[in-house]
């Protein structure tokens, strides 16, 4: 199952610069021999979308806004959330992650199934800095292991699908 990891955010604007510190802690702890693409990316709908074409699966590591305590990791299929372009419909420039899969569905690119997003609950993303808050640093190695772990499913899982022979 060809994966794509991919950090997304702002990596001078604080906690929301988070998506990237996961990525570098599980290039740090990753072994070679689990086969994955990992990108770090400042794009959101149909940039992104572009780099996820050819790709059977993809986890999408980011900071996410939610009244959980700051620094909890959320673990959910982009079917889980919300299509926030259904109420943002004024912007020709972009458009939900789930309205451009759909597009680029439609025109015929391969484009992963399975979606996972890992949400680092965050306060503060507009704040110019390189450094995370406390709470949201304390993440980090915690949601690298998500990710590792969901890693390893996929790898589990295609060894399960190995044709016997």
């Amino acid at each position: 199952m060809k994966t794509i990891v991919v950090g997304l955010g702002n990596p001078i604007l604080g906690d929301d610069g988070v998506g990237w510190k996961v990525i570098e802690e599980v290039k740090k702890q990753l072994t070679p021999d689990v086969p994955v693409d990992i990108q770090c990316l400042s794009l959101g709908g149909l940039g992104l979308m572009e780099h996820l074409i050819g790709y059977d699966r993809a986890i999408l590591v980011d900071a996410f806004a939610s009244n959980d305590q700051s620094g909890s990791i959320l673990v959910l299929k982009l079917s889980d959330l919300p299509n926030y372009s259904a109420f943002h419909t004024a912007s020709s420039h972009d458009t939900s992650l789930q309205n451009a899969l759909e597009l680029g569905r439609s025109m015929g690119a391969k484009l992963p199934d399975e979606v996972s997003i890992i949400g680092i609950v965050t306060r503060r993303v507009y704040d110019f800095s390189e450094t995370l808050s406390p709470p949201v640093a304390d993440a980090v190695p915690f949601a690298a292991r998500v990710v590792i772990d969901l890693l390893k499913q996929v790898t589990n899982h295609k060894e399960e699908y190995q044709p016997q022979g």
